[in-house]
């Protein structure tokens, strides 16, 4: 099980900048609740915390495409070494508007500078994997590295901030989302011989590569979907735990999600595929419905621990599966650019996901909220039913 894993980390870098790549991108999952816990703490107002990590957050999905435009230009290290700059000054006024208690449209520009500015790592690290690797099973094998890698981050990272945050001082998470940001984001930069090369486009050369959006914009959708279906799973599910009157499980139950996600990556991995990826995606995003459908029916707090165990394994393969296909299909020159509208897609549904299971959830409880992780799951399963029977060759 273990041989594709060890061919692929033996590539010359390969696990140099992976790990790098690991460590740079944990305030993905970690400032977002660190400006909660920091600001809620400061103001004592949870709709102003939010309403802060919001500004943060669309910013950072609104100008994750234009970042990964930029980056396939003009080459990983000269943007991502400013990103990561400005990110950090950034974060830290935000530290410095909220403690000083600055005007409250401070704290909002600080927060959309650093969500705009965060150094789009997940996208630059598969973008390295593609240009490290030539053979698509391999490949297939380097981004289940990567979704087990994002999984690590999405269960480590809240547990950081918020331990950091309890037992010290709100400002220590985030301060520890700048350092592994600032020092991964300039570790990784600093790998000049694994980096993709740039692909400057000169008006004199004619119009860019075409991007295939007959198959990208049935794949954002799946990623736009996910994240709605992702971010309403979290919110049914701490009201879930709070009804059951153990609200403090609602970490473990989320735990255990990931942790399915986790090993299924691992497995996704491992396994040489007859199917091409397009295949993996209408299926995996039809599971993603279908994991969804008995939520509703759980009345304790074992069994939809076991039940979200088991649904996390339709998790990575799906996503594993949509930036596979997603490199498949996307020109080289335009590869991180992609990986970012698949990124964005995913944030940018988290949101409406968590906005629309909380109003339902104030309206008929968590165990209705459910039905819009259904909802979302049945758009994905549709989007991905529109995707072309075969990938595009790309162009260089």
């Amino acid at each position: 099980m273990l041989t594709s894993y060890r061919r692929v980390l033996a590539e010359p870098g390969t696990l140099r900048f992976s790990a790098t790549g690991l460590f740079a991108r944990l305030p993905i999952s970690m400032v977002g609740l660190g400006i909660v816990l920091l600001v809620s703490a400061e103001t004592g107002s949870y709709g102003v915390a939010g309403a802060v990590s919001a500004a943060y957050m669309l910013a950072t999905a609104g100008l994750a495409i234009l970042q990964g435009r930029l980056v396939d230009s003009l080459g990983q290290a000269r943007v991502l070494t400013v990103a990561a700059s400005v990110f950090g000054v950034a974060t830290t006024l935000l530290v410095v508007s909220v403690r000083s208690d600055w005007p409250i449209a401070a704290s909002y520009l600080c927060a959309a500078v650093a969500g705009g500015a965060l150094p789009q790592i997940g996208s630059c690290v598969r973008a390295r994997w593609s240009h490290a690797l030539s053979d698509p099973a391999d490949i297939q094998t380097a981004y289940a590295i990567e979704a087990v890698a994002d999984e690590a981050v999405f269960m480590l990272g809240p547990i950081i901030v918020t331990v950091l945050a309890t037992a010290w001082d709100p400002v220590a998470g985030l301060a520890v989302a700048v350092v592994s940001c600032v020092a991964g984001t300039l570790a990784l930069c600093a790998q000049r011989g694994t980096e993709p090369p740039a692909h400057p486009h000169h008006r004199s050369a004619g119009r860019r590569a075409p991007m295939p959006w007959a198959t990208v914009v049935p794949l954002a959708v799946v990623s736009g979907a996910l994240g709605t279906l992702f971010g309403a799973a979290e919110v049914a599910t701490v009201a879930f735990s709070r009804e059951e009157g153990s609200p403090a499980l609602a970490g473990a139950l989320l735990a255990l999600w990931a942790f399915g996600s986790l090993l299924a990556g691992a497995l996704t991995g491992a396994v040489t595929w007859r199917r091409g990826p397009t295949i993996r995606v209408r299926w995996g995003a039809f599971a993603m419905f279908c994991a969804m459908v008995p939520l509703h029916f759980v009345g304790s707090i074992p069994l939809m621990g076991l039940v979200l165990l088991l649904g996390g394994f339709a998790i990575a393969p799906t996503l594993i599966g949509t930036l596979s296909l997603t490199e498949r299909s996307v020109p080289a020159s335009r590869l991180t650019e992609g990986m970012a509208i698949m990124q964005t897609g995913l944030v940018a549904g988290v949101a409406p996901g968590a906005t629309l299971g909380g109003v339902v959830i104030d309206a008929h409880g968590a165990s209705a909220a459910y039905f819009v992780c259904v909802a979302a799951g049945a758009v994905a399963a549709l989007a991905a039913q529109a995707l072309p029977r075969s990938a595009p060759d790309p162009a260089a």
